[in-house]
């Protein structure tokens, strides 16, 4: 017997449950995946909040419910795909199909949402556990488990159904390191299980449709479960005189029977700024970055903090433009253009949506709110412009949210689109109510450009990060970015392994997947 084995103890004793043998090899798995470089933050994503000394009893029924959805058991009978369901279209009776194939594991994006949906499937004597709370009757047995984006490792005893609601959802992805996926997870958990997945969404991924059938709807009826969507054309609006309060936009604010939400992603007075005497963009005199009007009258860099007074830092003139304002701004701008109060909204406000009807606000503003009739996008150029290969996506992602506040064609409900690029393919799916227009070409782009699925990214940062992506060897291609490091590979497996054969230092972080390069 070595030394090391003669010092080793008997367990005293045990706290309780935890993963079963299969979830701990999934959290292996994982790990190995996201290039965690330890196990722990999965296993505490995996186990229950509280001690649990024994599994609940099963409690598994014949689930006969109605509805059903028939093209769900479509999708389960020939082994699994991906369902394209309008953003105004009830999720319940895909749940319900998959129960009746066997016990299903149900990921929803939000605890809201599965808190919701439990409580629905509860009303049709479908056996449920909603997880984390309800975690020792999943791992004792039931129709359905659900819960939010950490019950892809919850325990699902007798696995028949992987079922993912809202796929194109960016809380689908955990933020922390390791930056694991809850879809990548559902398809290897079923894939280990002999179990189908199921994928929902009004506008699936590109990871998700790779290789694999979608299934939609008829045209018409698809389109007729979108928002109704009208375009503002802004290309004829002079930049330095633009204002991102339209006409169309005051049409909507002096109808005081409609609630309107306002959406723009800056905060503060504006993120950008001009002179109007010589047009010179604002930029710090220190470091030559531009400078944002978080408080008015002041500039200040968000690069070195620098600040000055609102004056231009060529001519002297005080005359500014503000290129891109921001919420703080434009709520005043809206409130003298609507005649009537209108609310802030940013993630971190606190407010109540009772005691008023305009808001303007960041994208938070579409989860915070309810009963609006209007939502209008006051720059929408910015989503569909942004620095991310996934721009387009998440552009798609929040005119969903959109139309599911306002509701479908037909029920007095609006959104409203201000662009200047009226022919983006997003916008033509969002008009037309089509998706599959935008999915069909952003598949060709990321082809095109070896974007995933067709390669795998990690963003690398650290002390040591440089020297460390030059140890990854010749499976991965490394580029600079910013101050991180972007490594591509031709997928996750080969990213992975490239990782893994590396000495790592202590102190690089790797981000695999990154959803915001």
């Amino acid at each position: 017997m070595s030394d090391v084995t003669a010092t080793l103890k008997p367990i005293a004793k045990s706290s309780g449950l935890g993963p079963d043998a299969d979830v701990l090899a999934l959290c292996e798995w994982a790990a190995h995946r996201w290039c965690a470089g330890r196990l722990r933050p999965l296993l505490v994503t995996a186990s229950p909040p509280v001690v649990v000394h024994r599994a609940g009893t099963p409690r598994r029924t014949t689930v006969v419910a109605e509805p059903s959805s028939p093209a769900t058991t479509s999708l389960i009978e020939r082994g699994g795909g991906v369902l394209r369901l309008p953003p105004t279209a009830d999720q319940l009776p895909a749940i319900l199909s998959a129960a009746r194939v066997g016990p299903a594991l149900v990921v929803c994006p939000s605890v809201e949402g599965a808190r919701a949906l439990a409580a629905r499937l509860r009303r049709t004597a479908v056996s449920v556990a909603l997880v984390p709370d309800d975690w020792a009757q999943a791992r004792g047995g039931v129709d359905v488990v659900i819960g939010a984006r950490q019950a892809a490792f919850a325990p699902c005893p007798g696995l028949a159904v992987a079922l993912l609601l809202d796929e194109h959802d960016e809380a689908l992805q955990e933020e922390r390191t390791p930056t694991w996926h809850a879809r990548d997870v559902l398809v290897e958990r079923a894939r280990r299980a002999g179990a189908v997945f199921v994928a929902v969404s009004p506008t699936p991924s590109a990871m998700v449709r790779h290789e694999r059938f979608v299934l939609a709807p008829p045209v018409d009826r698809e389109s007729a479960a979108w928002p109704e969507v009208s375009i503002v054309d802004r290309r004829s609006v002079e930049p330095w005189k633009r204002s991102l309060v339209s006409d169309e936009l005051i049409a909507e604010l002096r109808d005081h029977g409609r609630r309107v939400a306002c959406v723009v992603n800056t905060k503060g007075q504006a993120r950008l700024v001009a002179c109007r005497q010589c047009r010179e963009l604002a930029r710090c005199e220190s470091c030559g970055a531009s400078v944002a009007e978080i408080d008015e009258g002041t500039l200040t860099c968000a690069s070195c903090s620098t600040s000055r007074a609102t004056l231009c830092a060529s001519c002297g003139s005080t005359a500014m433009a503000r290129v891109k304002p921001g919420t703080t701004r434009l709520r005043a701008e809206i409130e003298a253009a609507a005649h009537r109060s209108v609310m802030e909204v940013t993630g971190s406000s606190t407010f109540d949506d009772t005691s008023c009807d305009v808001f303007v606000g960041t994208e938070a503003v579409l989860h915070r709110v309810r009963r609006i009739d209007t939502v209008v996008f006051l720059d929408f150029d910015a989503e569909l412009l942004a620095p991310r290969y996934r721009a387009a996506e998440q552009a798609m992602s929040l005119l969903v949210r959109a139309g599911r506040l306002v509701g479908p064609r037909g029920r007095g409900g609006h959104v409203l689109v201000q662009t200047t690029l009226v022919d983006h393919d997003v916008i033509t799916s969002a008009v037309t109510g089509d998706p599959g227009v935008a999915a069909e070409r952003e598949t060709a782009r990321r082809r095109d450009l070896a974007l995933p699925p067709f390669s795998a990214l990690a963003l690398v940062e650290g002390d040591d990060a440089e020297s460390f992506t030059m140890r990854l060897g010749t499976d991965v291609m490394v580029a600079r970015h910013g101050d991180e490091f972007l490594v591509r590979a031709p997928s996750p497996d080969l990213l992975a392994d490239a990782v893994a054969r590396a000495d790592r230092p202590a102190g690089v972080r790797i981000e695999v997947d990154p959803p915001r390069v």
